[in-house]
């Protein structure tokens, strides 16, 4: 399930003045209102939902509307963050001044070609903080395995589920390129890898609930900061 929303600066500011952990801290900012979600930062684990880019993709122009996607297998957080946002129609987005226009869920169309909207992030070495790169390995099963022990990982702890399955998570991957996307948080800037994804196709999806599952939680890690959301090229087209 997806949850798009729609609203228009009150003043003018550039694009890269908002980065995820802004959009982050925008999306948590709701679900803390909520008993059920209030502690939903501070738990371990997976957060299972993600977000778009904010579009066009382009500098933040007065009354000029833009759109975020929040995507979540867990619907009842889409419908709290919803029910939160509609109390008002005017917002911060970190320093910027926003009018809300509408909100509303939907649901993404499925298919079996699915196209990455953010960069995919995956630890090469977790404890050292490194992270995967097809420019310096160009380890297409690494991304592959990891990929896909990720998401079972993310999907049997979301449905208590022992779910597991032979062979690779998509059939056919056509490559676009890899991304470096500066964040920062508090005074400190940091730069996290990831890459992008013209195709990932599976042919024979025996198990549709999984990757619908991938659909609206995304891949790779990081995800809780908007990064390996899914669109199926049905979807964009």
């Amino acid at each position: 399930m997806r949850l798009l929303i729609k609203f228009k600066p009150k003043e003018d500011f550039e694009y890269y003045s908002i980065n995820n952990y802004t959009i982050q801290g925008f999306i948590y900012s709701f679900l803390k209102r909520s008993p059920e979600f209030e502690s939903y930062h501070d738990i371990k684990g997976f957060k299972y939902f993600c977000f778009s880019n904010i579009f066009p993709v382009r500098d933040f122009e007065k009354d000029e509307t833009k759109n975020l996607i929040i995507s979540s297998p867990a619907i009842r957080l889409l419908k709290t963050i919803e029910k939160e946002i509609k109390k008002r129609d005017s917002y911060y987005l970190g320093k910027i001044p926003i009018h809300l226009e509408s909100v509303s869920l939907f649901k993404p169309k499925m298919g079996r070609q699915f196209i990455t909207s953010t960069p995919v992030v995956l630890y090469e070495k977790n404890r050292k903080n490194v992270y995967f790169s097809m420019k310096n390995s160009h380890d297409l099963s690494f991304f592959m395995e990891r990929v896909k022990e990720n998401a079972l990982k993310k999907y049997n702890a979301f449905y208590d589920d022992d779910y597991h399955f032979d062979g690779n998570i998509f059939d056919r991957l056509q490559y676009s390129r890899e991304v470096a996307v500066r964040l920062k948080r508090a005074d400190k800037m940091f730069i996290v890898i990831g890459t992008l994804w013209k195709n990932l196709e599976k042919f024979n999806m025996d198990n549709k609930r999984f990757y619908k599952f991938l659909l609206d939680c995304g891949i790779g890690e990081k995800n809780s900061l908007g990064f390996g959301m899914l669109n199926t090229l049905e979807g964009v087209r």
